[in-house]
């Protein structure tokens, strides 16, 4: 398997050319395994989203990995700026496509902006994985992400910089090894401007 950054503004997979799919056998080392096939995915983010995006090299391993999103096995972190004035914590579990769907939230800090009223710096596990769901979700408590210009408020659409998700972290136990792993992917620069740097 492998672990790459994910950038914004790139399609996972799909029909494009310009996918993470198409560009992966030509930038990551190839399988030494007896069933090595051509990397890909294993999960999905937003065209929007950056962040960690897991890969498997070998056909046994995409099975195994593909296998342990569907039974929730990875434990995904992202963090996302929010706008408003948030709790410290909480469970979001409003509906998506008539699906039972649950975000968690943790307000990591707060910073008080002149456009937005209250920028938030949010820790967010999805425990379930609904098409756009941590984007509906703080949407539907009236906190959009920063820049979501499809959930986001209409006037206070951030042009040319993007989204404010990020995919941060994964654990998850190794399929074959039993060995428990961790990967981060660091917090975008764009993040970095909006808060102190001793709570990044």
């Amino acid at each position: 398997m492998a672990v790459i950054h994910k950038p914004a503004g790139v399609l996972v997979s799909g029909n494009n050319f310009k996918t993470i799919g198409n560009a992966l056998a030509q930038n990551i080392q190839p399988s030494t395994l007896p069933d090595a096939t051509k990397p890909q995915p294993v999960h999905r983010l937003d065209f929007a989203t950056t962040g960690i995006l897991l890969v498997g090299k070998s056909n046994s391993s995409i099975r195994a990995l593909n296998k342990m999103f569907e039974t929730k096995e990875v434990e995904k972190t992202y963090y996302a700026v929010t706008i408003g004035e948030m709790k410290n914590s909480g469970q979001i579990t409003s509906d998506i496509d008539e699906k039972k769907s649950q975000s968690n939230y943790r307000l990591i800090i707060s910073v008080s902006s002149k456009r937005y009223g209250k920028l938030n710096l949010v820790e967010l596990k999805p425990m379930t994985g609904r098409r756009h769901q941590l984007r509906k979700h703080l949407s539907s408590i009236n906190h959009p992400i920063l820049g979501d210009s499809e959930y986001g408020i209409k006037q206070l659409i951030l042009k040319g910089k993007g989204l404010y998700l990020h995919a941060f972290s994964l654990k998850f136990v190794h399929p074959f090894t039993q060995k428990e792993l961790y990967f981060e992917d660091g917090l975008p620069i764009k993040f970095q401007k909006l808060f102190p740097t001793e709570f990044i």
